[in-house]
């Protein structure tokens, strides 16, 4: 599983942090006056991502910690999705407001309505109305095929 997601985020664009070693290694290469060209090399790493180690943030800002990221963290755990899910599976015509409370007894979360609704569209549960399906009897059945 982890083989095909990891070639998936390959083919896609994906990326994945370099380690806190990794990072040291590209600064201390540099120290020791190697290219770019040849860092990358030697590290098994693309230029672009030796570029980014070394300009943006050892020369702009002096470290290579990760920074924090913009916009508000995401409420729903993990847990909580999968809590979720195996709610919305046992019976799909919750509403989202009982959902909501449910996840607020079951694993103590204060969430909004909006947030389960944007969590289970994610999940792929979608709200749909049911077919209307006529009541036909027996009688009604002999009309019809005659």
């Amino acid at each position: 599983m982890q083989t095909a997601s990891k070639t998936i985020c390959e083919k896609m664009g994906c990326f994945q942090e370099l380690s806190e070693f990794k990072r040291g290694t590209v600064i201390d290469c540099h120290l020791c006056n190697k290219s770019i060209h040849e860092i990358s090399l030697l590290l098994n790493i693309p230029q672009s991502t030796v570029s980014m180690c070394y300009m943006t943030k050892w020369k702009q800002l002096g470290t290579t910690a990760t920074q924090p990221q913009s916009g508000r963290p995401c409420k729903m755990t993990e847990r909580g999705q999968r809590v979720l899910k195996r709610t919305m599976c046992r019976s799909h015509q919750l509403s989202a407001e009982l959902v909501a409370k449910d996840l607020q007894t079951s694993c103590g979360l204060q969430i909004s309505i909006t947030a389960v609704c944007r969590e289970l569209h994610g999940m792929g549960f979608h709200g749909r109305t049911a077919a209307s399906k006529p009541y036909i009897t027996k009688c009604n059945a002999k009309h019809q095929m005659q």
